[in-house]
């Protein structure tokens, strides 16, 4: 044993090092002595790098890039002009994307044929899209703060819950499309009144799923240990209950991100939603009665798909998002 101590010792000479350099006096510190050495963990870091483990994402987020950057950036370069061939509207009108070449030139926002007024399908395909996802984030924004501070409290305070889960029972067992419908036809179609209506019970339904999510967890130690050092309802909730929940969260914002565009696309297309500007589902509406004859067939065709590739997306991301936000799959 004591040769190979000896033998271990004469090893270290290789490094090149002093004694001094590789051995120092340490002093008799607890603070010292409690301290752990391990790499340091960043949760968001993690997520993200079990998120981009996927190729998939990758193939996915460059889709949504693209998606993103025709329905903002592309209509601020191009702005959408409804009327641009009015006077010439014999020859422009329902071309398809060949005619409209042939006709009027190539240029990228002919490569999806013309419309009733002569106007570009491309242009006004991108400037519907631009408004459903804003409405889409804007309620989704609201509904999710709402419902999920709402949701944390409702769960934890027993107080709260008795007020609530009697709201819930009037309000929330109204059929959502009702509501929504009630809502548009008392007021004008436009882009406000739609979030309204969508964001004056929408919340109801996630604060619910929030509040038995939390039921779940909020009688756990660390929670009642926080109650009998006098924290209040609202800090346990905020700190921590929600962190916990992240994932769950962030999945349950995936499932109404893509909800919202088609219930805009749904409402519109019934003839009781958006009536002032040009949207995806107007679009579609007003194709949809011409789908015979062949002209008309980009019209109808080209709003439903980018409607279907941003709801798809929306959910796909926000699904795997939702994987890569639980702490379970970092390793």
């Amino acid at each position: 044993m004591e040769q190979n101590y000896q033998t271990e010792l004469a090893d270290l000479s290789d490094l090149g090092m002093s004694v001094e350099e590789l051995f120092s006096h340490c002093d008799n510190s607890e603070a010292e002595a409690e301290k752990i050495t391990a790499p340091r963990y960043s949760y968001w870091k993690s997520v993200f790098r079990v998120f981009f483990r996927k190729k998939i994402n990758i193939v996915i987020l460059a889709l949504l890039a693209v998606v993103v950057l025709f329905a903002y950036i592309y209509p601020m370069i191009f702005p959408y002009d409804a009327f641009e061939n009015l006077t010439n509207l014999q020859s422009t009108a329902h071309l398809s994307p060949k005619l409209a070449i042939e006709t009027l030139g190539f240029k990228l926002k002919w490569i999806l044929g013309t419309g009733a007024q002569g106007q570009s399908t491309f242009d006004a395909v991108w400037n519907g899209a631009r408004i459903s996802i804003s409405l889409a984030l804007i309620c989704a924004a609201i509904n999710m703060t709402v419902g999920v501070i709402i949701g944390a409290i409702w769960g934890f305070s027993k107080k709260v819950d008795i007020v609530m889960t009697e709201v819930n029972n009037i309000i929330g067992n109204v059929p959502y499309i009702l509501v929504i419908s009630v809502m548009v036809m008392v007021f004008t179609g436009s882009f406000w009144t739609l979030v309204f209506a969508m964001t004056i019970t929408g919340w109801i339904g996630i604060a619910y799923f929030i509040r038995t999510q939390v039921i779940i967890i909020r009688d756990r130690e660390y929670n009642l240990a926080s109650r009998c050092l006098g924290t209040s309802t609202f800090r346990i909730a905020m700190r921590n209950i929600l962190p916990f929940m992240t994932s769950v969260i962030v999945t349950l914002l995936a499932t109404e991100l893509p909800s919202y565009i088609s219930y805009e696309v749904f409402f519109t297309y019934l003839g009781i939603g958006l009536q002032e500007d040009v949207t995806l589902g107007r679009m579609i509406s007003q194709a949809s009665n011409n789908l015979a004859v062949h002209a008309w067939a980009f019209e109808f065709w080209s709003p439903t798909a980018i409607a279907a590739i941003i709801t798809v997306v929306l959910y796909v991301v926000g699904q795997n998002l939702g994987d890569a936000s639980d702490p379970r799959t970092h390793r």
